[in-house]
């Protein structure tokens, strides 16, 4: 089975955010361009990197013994669950209507396009392993504490490989999409 992730920790290239120079971050938010479903979907991006965060840190507490391990299990079925099926939904809506719309727009992103497109493969399979872990992570902390310690373990070195993605993932999806949104006044 894999056990190492193929998370990108390089920049993107620079052409493939050419107009981030047109339209840097700190401006987004100003812009007239920058309507509501824009600032959803980058409330969504928020809210996973603070789920990434959530579950790293719920392992964190269980493993130092400040978390009940019942309290752990059912925050981790709770967070975990929200983190794993929000994100393939999203990613899913992403592959299937945001990312050919924007395409469609400005062929500039096609360049950024299959880079995010292998990002989101390796990412299900990050994710797949998170629940396989999780989950008998779970069922361990009823039957054996000290495996159930163990996969936790497993767990927390899998949490922090999600939160590297999502650093990385999703600031470049951002910094490559937002730009092509606000110069073309997509999102309306």
């Amino acid at each position: 089975m894999k056990t190492d992730f193929d998370i990108r920790t390089e920049d993107m290239p620079a052409n493939m955010r050419v107009l981030l120079e047109d339209y840097p971050r700190d401006s987004w938010e100003a812009h007239p361009g920058f309507k509501d479903k824009t600032q959803h979907w980058l409330g969504a991006h928020q809210m996973f990197r603070k789920l990434g965060a959530l579950v790293r840190s719920e392992a964190e507490h269980y493993l130092d013994k400040s978390r009940e391990p019942d309290d752990f299990a059912a925050r981790l079925s709770y967070y975990g669950n929200a983190l794993v099926g929000n994100l393939h939904g999203h990613h899913g809506w992403e592959d299937h209507s945001y990312f050919p719309e924007l395409s469609a727009a400005d062929p500039r992103f096609e360049a950024g396009l299959e880079i995010l497109e292998k990002d989101h493969k390796e990412l299900d399979f990050v994710l797949d392993r998170f629940t396989n872990v999780a989950n008998r992570a779970i069922k361990l902390i009823q039957l054996d504490e000290v495996q159930a310690r163990e996969e936790v373990g497993k767990l927390h070195g899998i949490a922090e490989a999600i939160e590297a993605f999502l650093a990385r993932h999703l600031s470049d999806e951002e910094e490559l999409a937002v730009p092509i949104i606000l110069h073309h006044r997509l999102r309306g």
